[in-house]
């Protein structure tokens, strides 16, 4: 039998994988943007100052929502967007275990070609 690779065995690279192609483009991280400061916005509000329409952002929205970086709730006929101050500690988290894991991996290297 077969064992599973490490990867296999933890989610962490699917969401890692999920939550960077979501970021990776310049619309949504803009949009992303504009919600950092936590007030969820109407996608109307969030298409002012911008050459997008109303249905490109709700298509940007949705991307990142999958991805767990926006949560979106009624108000009335309108759905507003709020970011996930949760998923990006989550994001942050995974990048500072793979920059240990570098460093750590970097120190062997170093003392290796030095010895």
């Amino acid at each position: 039998m077969l064992n599973p690779s490490p990867a296999a065995l933890d989610p962490a690279p699917i969401f890692a994988a999920q939550v960077f192609a979501a970021l990776g483009d310049r619309t949504r991280l803009a949009l992303l943007g504009k919600l950092a400061d936590g007030q969820a916005r109407s996608i109307s509000t969030l298409s002012l100052d911008t050459d997008l329409t109303r249905q490109a952002i709700t298509k940007h929205l949705h991307v990142l929502q999958d991805a767990g970086l926006v949560a979106s709730l009624r108000v009335g006929r309108e759905s507003r967007f709020a970011a996930r101050r949760e998923t990006i500690d989550e994001a942050r988290a995974y990048l500072d275990r793979v920059s240990a894991q570098w460093d750590e991996v970097l120190g062997r290297l170093k003392t290796f070609v030095e010895d």
